[in-house]
């Protein structure tokens, strides 16, 4: 795999940049701000495949796999938030990948 091809697991190359997965469940004013489409757009420019979703306590979650990198990049973009917005708190847990998603989605 030295030529950047992947095996099913998702490792490019090396195997360094083995896909991974997190969840991110985000607290404070982050509905109806436009956060899930800001997290849409930041899981995109990650390289990243999973979904967002508000929930009825008012929190917003994020399932997103990747690269690491894509992950953290998406994970500060979630933690700063878009300019509407007023992230309080913000929890992560890295998970094991379910290999299910092909996109980054809004889920209702």
């Amino acid at each position: 795999m030295a030529d950047g091809s992947t095996d099913p697991q998702g490792r490019i190359g090396d195997g360094r940049s083995e896909r991974r997965a997190v969840h991110l469940l985000v607290s404070g004013r982050v509905q109806g701000v436009g956060f899930r489409s800001f997290v849409v757009g930041a899981a995109r420019e990650a390289g990243v495949v999973g979904w967002v979703r508000n929930l009825e306590d008012g929190r917003v979650e994020v399932w997103a796999e990747g690269p690491p990198g894509g992950l953290e990049r998406l994970s500060q973009a979630v933690r700063s938030g878009p300019r509407h917005a007023e992230v309080q708190s913000m929890t992560r847990t890295d998970e094991e990948t379910r290999g299910a998603f092909h996109a980054f989605e809004v889920r209702i």
